[in-house]
């Protein structure tokens, strides 16, 4: 059914998306998508804020 979008239709959803949301608050909608995205690529990654970007120190003989 939804398979075959193409773009009339994408706009006309679009259309009714700003309407619903208006432009200011799509705006922040957006953004914290893209900053989820970070967030989830940067825990894939095994990123972490809370630890030293330091290397390992070699063992004392």
């Amino acid at each position: 059914m939804f398979t075959r979008l193409g773009l009339p239709e994408i706009l006309i959803l679009l259309v009714i998306v700003l309407i619903l949301f208006g432009p200011g608050r799509i705006g922040k909608i957006a953004g914290e998508l893209g900053q989820g995205i970070k967030n989830f690529r940067d825990g894939m990654g095994g990123k972490k804020e809370d630890e030293p970007q330091e290397p390992p120190q070699p063992p004392k003989e």
